[in-house]
């Protein structure tokens, strides 16, 4: 569909994945209708959302309960961790129930307000798009980050983001470095020690939680006594990191096949794996004119941002806190002249 098709509807939801459709569902409770009302875009290949690429064993950190939104519960064992392939139907089955057909291939890329009114003009990879309101829902995770120093690093394995990881046996034989200690690269560290010699590289060591608290303990917090950030909790079943795993400290330098750690140790892996985190998909957002935006809410009169943490609360990148961005920009677009 050319985007020009899709203009003047009163909405643009760009993603299409839980936070693009909680907003939909809460524009729906709102009485606004899918394709007349409000429009869904999605960058992707169509039914292509991220999850589609996560590596073969990865289950969801919070359980079937929680990983639902209001209205449309996952199916099957509410007590079992959903795999990514089920993530995929549930939010497909989600979307059917809304009824929003959702525009794939159609990339976002600039947004501008037009001249002092309540329109604006959204800039795609199909053309231009006029609406009052354009609500990013691109998701918190979707830009792999890697490390400068991993560009001179040369092994005889393989180097790859967590983002590229699917098997074990992508693998060759040998020694591992997985650097991040987040839940990422644990969970991996945790796979590969059964068929590999691991090593974990992290700047701090994390608490561990039970899975249980995911939803409620999601993301880093702020120390309100000593002002230090202390980072996401691994939410595991263990307490603890499996002995066959060795521990290292933040890796500072690479050059060749060797990578130094910050305690001045060295290594010489066999193959490489990133977990170092990803960045938000706002990259075609304006920047903010000043300071911390309010949650959900940008500079731009009628644009707002769902699902994304630095742009609202603590634990927005999980299904309760997308759904509450989701709930705030709803009754914000419906008290919009």
């Amino acid at each position: 569909m050319k985007a020009r098709a899709l203009s003047h509807r009163r909405v643009i939801i760009v993603g299409s994945g839980q936070s693009g459709l909680a907003v939909a569902a809460a524009l729906r409770n709102q009485g606004m209708e899918p394709q007349k009302d409000f429009a869904v875009i999605d960058a992707a290949p169509e039914g292509q959302r991220s999850w589609a690429n996560r590596w073969h064993s990865m289950v969801l950190l919070s359980d079937a309960r929680r990983s639902a939104l209001p209205q449309f519960p996952f199916p099957g064992e509410q007590s079992r961790y959903p795999r990514p392939d089920e993530m995929l139907d549930y939010l497909a089955s989600v979307e059917a129930e809304l009824g929003v057909r959702t525009v794939w291939g159609v990339r976002a890329q600039k947004v501008t307000q037009i001249g002092a009114g309540f329109t604006l003009q959204l800039s795609t990879s199909s053309g231009d798009i006029q609406t009052r309101n354009v609500v990013c829902a691109t998701g918190a995770a979707t830009v792999p980050q890697v490390p400068e120093w991993s560009q001179a690093l040369t092994v005889p394995g393989i180097v790859l983001h967590s983002s590229e990881y699917q098997y074990p046996a992508q693998l060759p034989p040998g020694s591992v470095l997985v650097v991040g200690g987040g839940n990422s690269g644990v969970r991996l560290a945790e796979e590969l020690r059964g068929s590999h010699d691991v090593t974990l590289s992290s700047r701090t060591r994390r608490r561990y939680r039970a899975r249980e608290h995911y939803a409620s303990a999601a993301g880093s917090t702020l120390s309100w006594l000593s002002r230090v950030r202390r980072p996401e909790p691994v939410f595991s079943d263990q307490a603890h990191l499996s002995p066959e795993i060795t521990r290292a400290s933040a890796v500072v330098g690479a050059g060749g096949a060797t990578v130094t750690f910050a305690d001045g140790s060295q290594m010489q892996p066999v193959s490489v794996i990133l977990a170092t985190g990803y960045a938000p998909g706002v990259s075609w957002l304006p920047e903010q004119h000043s300071g911390r935006p309010l949650r959900t809410k940008t500079s731009v009169p009628g644009l707002f941002v769902a699902g994304i943490p630095s742009h609202s609360l603590r634990g927005a990148d999980t299904i309760p806190g997308a759904w509450r961005d989701a709930l705030t920009i709803a009754h914000q677009i419906t008290d919009r002249p």
